[in-house]
């Protein structure tokens, strides 16, 4: 579908008369033909994907994409009843190969070497080849790298026996500018022939610009590790979203669909109303790609995010686009928001897209404190943004109105931009919050004590209690309530963590994205 609008596009600027009519005409009927075959593979009962029923990304590849549109746009009318209005959803014109971000995972069968993804639930690889919503050219990468390591005799990991090198490949587009990204991810640091296999690498794909090795030598769920070094090129890429060109890492937050997403940002922006004066809060910021666009249009922002890798991004993306007026802070968004209204900050609005997981309590009652005229909440899980503007009612806040954007077509997922806004004082009870009764952080509500010593148990064997799981927690500079470290009585010694178990809570911390 992509390839046939390049053309017609090509075609309407390049050939002029006659030409010009037979080749619109042909490309119009090389659509219809394309729609055809689509129509005649359903009526047949044979399916677009032949891995779907087992991968369990495209629930929705087989139905028609405008009753796709039509029931996304009834779960959010649903889940978002009695809140507010939602308007028509934000649709994409050509909803293939979209995502710019691809990752595949590493194995034999057969004693060939295949590539994929998991299937839903277990660790079991469904070989893919070609991928409805994926990036093609990524897809290529992925089959030319499959093909070079029996060549060098490289072995891909073993997860049962430990044993093997290549772990899995993520492959990130910039969709503008054309760089591609490609990160190996390896189970040790030692790479062999690895200059050669970068040469090898880059002759089959010269539009390749940078290639990074990372390395994940735990035994975690986790695709990437902490370690990382450039093999060829910067070590990032760079994309261009309404107007404004952003410095993408291997771990830094990107939206997948780049198409959709200058829909989706143009609409929260559109919704804060801003005039130029205002002082605007965006969390969860990632490298910063709402609050650069915004601060187009406003006084004075600043961006709070978790990730120090988005965070680094965010500076070296505000000083790519000359923005002046933005700062970024390395900060959990809840503890940082909470720190901000007990200084006494007012805020003219707030930008807030959380993960799918949603926002916290803690966190929505900081934003009370700072009073904003305007809320905006952009969401990848109506059913938390749900949750989370029942929170934003008790404190004062009420949805005025929301817009569905579908930035994973032929997926159950739907991303929700929602403008809430201040009530003023007559039309609601004022509630007075006392900073002692927000000590629970986003960090704190992402796991309770006993999930982490469960994980703990499970994946080390090691058992820990309430006390090691603080002492760790206030290492890694997670704020605790004052009593969770004092011993019972003055002369009382507390046992300090063993380094083994630090190591198995650090790891139950990371699984749970609390550091």
């Amino acid at each position: 579908m992509a390839e046939i609008c390049n053309q017609r596009d090509f075609c309407r600027t390049v050939i002029e008369g006659e030409g010009a009519k037979k080749a619109l005409a042909k490309d119009r009927d090389n659509a219809e033909n394309v729609e055809k075959e689509k129509k005649k593979e359903r009526r047949d009962g044979e399916k677009l994907c032949p891995v779907s029923s087992k991968c369990g990304g495209c629930q929705f590849l087989d139905m028609p994409y405008e009753k796709q549109l039509k029931k996304k746009q009834r779960d959010v009318e649903q889940l978002l009843k009695g809140f507010c209005k939602v308007h028509k959803i934000a649709g994409m014109d050509a909803p293939f190969y979209y995502r710019n971000k691809v990752h595949a995972v590493f194995g034999y069968r057969k004693g060939q070497v295949i590539s994929g993804i998991y299937r839903e639930g277990t660790h079991e690889i469904v070989p893919v080849e070609k991928c409805w919503i994926e990036d093609q050219k990524a897809d290529e990468i992925i089959g030319t790298i499959r093909g070079l390591l029996k060549s060098f005799k490289i072995r891909t990991y073993d997860e049962d026996r430990g044993y093997g090198l290549l772990r899995h490949v993520l492959v990130r587009r910039g969709f503008a500018t054309g760089q591609v990204m490609v990160v190996l991810v390896t189970a040790s640091p030692v790479f062999p022939s690895k200059n050669n296999f970068v040469k090898a690498l880059r002759q089959k794909h010269p539009e390749i610009t940078t290639i990074i090795q990372n390395l994940n030598d735990r035994e975690t769920s986790m695709v990437l590790g902490d370690r990382e070094k450039v093999l060829y090129g910067k070590g990032y890429i760079e994309d261009v979203l309404c107007g404004c060109t952003f410095r993408i890492s291997s771990k830094s937050f990107y939206q997948v669909n780049p198409v959709q997403t200058e829909k989706l940002y143009a609409k929260a922006v559109e919704a804060a109303g801003l005039t130029g004066k205002e002082f605007v809060v965006d969390a969860y910021c990632g490298i910063g790609t709402i609050g650069i666009i915004a601060s187009r249009k406003a006084g004075r922002v600043i961006g709070v995010e978790l990730n120090q890798d988005a965070v680094r991004d965010a500076v070296e993306n505000a000083k790519r686009n000359r923005i002046k007026n933005i700062r970024f802070y390395h900060n959990d968004a809840g503890v940082f928001m909470e720190e901000m209204a007990s200084s006494g900050e007012h805020v003219d609005v707030v930008f807030l897209d959380p993960p799918r997981s949603g926002s916290t309590e803690a966190f929505i009652q900081s934003v009370a404190v700072m009073g904003p005229d305007r809320v905006v909440y952009v969401s990848c899980n109506p059913e938390t943004l749900a949750r989370d503007l029942k929170v934003f009612e008790k404190v004062g806040y009420r949805a005025e109105e929301a817009w569905a954007v579908d930035l994973f077509p032929h997926t159950g997922h739907v991303e929700t931009v929602c403008l809430l806004s201040k009530l003023h004082s007559d039309q609601h009870i004022e509630v007075e919050l006392q900073m002692d009764e927000l000590d629970l952080t986003a960090a704190e509500s992402k796991a309770t004590y006993k999930e982490i010593k469960d994980y703990v148990l499970e994946h080390s064997g090691l058992k820990v209690s309430s006390l090691y799981i603080a002492q760790v927690k206030e290492k890694c500079g997670i704020i605790e309530r004052v009593n969770y470290n004092l011993p019972k009585s003055e002369n009382s010694r507390q046992p300090k963590c063993p380094p083994e178990k630090e190591v198995a809570i650090r790891e139950a911390l990371e699984y749970f994205h609390m550091i």
